[in-house]
């Protein structure tokens, strides 16, 4: 397994994307000198405006209906967390790198294993809350 530090963008760690197939993801924000690397072994670097960033992801569902567990989510001191991830948050990855030959040919990727919060940013979520006098509902 391998460890990467890096900033986050787009993070589902406790819960999974669910807007195609239901995935766990994270988007890590790196050095070019990792993302050059990672990109001459085949594996997918995204370009976001802070960098490049690799994506790495755990699908839930495994063959023959299996379902994976989420990828454990930890603080500074190592303790398990359940909260969202913000854009930004400071990060270490553990991740597993694989690779193997399918119907469509040779394929690479990363199993998200786990996320240790090292700077949190909260996430906030577009609720609308912001908008609100102090004390007043919708």
């Amino acid at each position: 397994m391998a460890i990467l530090e890096g900033s986050v963008k787009w993070a589902s760690i406790t819960t999974p994307n669910t807007k195609f197939e239901p995935v766990y993801s994270i988007d890590l924000i790196v050095d070019e000198e990792i993302a050059n690397d990672f990109a001459s072994r085949g594996h997918k670097v995204k370009q976001h405006d802070e960098g490049p960033a690799l994506v790495i992801k755990r699908k839930v569902n495994g063959p023959n209906g299996m379902i994976r567990p989420a990828p454990r989510l930890l603080d500074a001191s190592k303790q398990e967390i359940n909260t969202a991830v913000g854009n930004g948050s400071k990060v270490r990855v553990q991740f597993n790198e694989y690779s193997g030959e399918g119907k469509f040919g040779p394929y690479v990727g990363m199993d998200l294993q786990a996320v240790q919060v090292i700077d949190l940013v909260p996430y906030k979520g577009a609720d609308g809350e912001e908008l609100l006098a102090d004390g007043e509902e919708f």
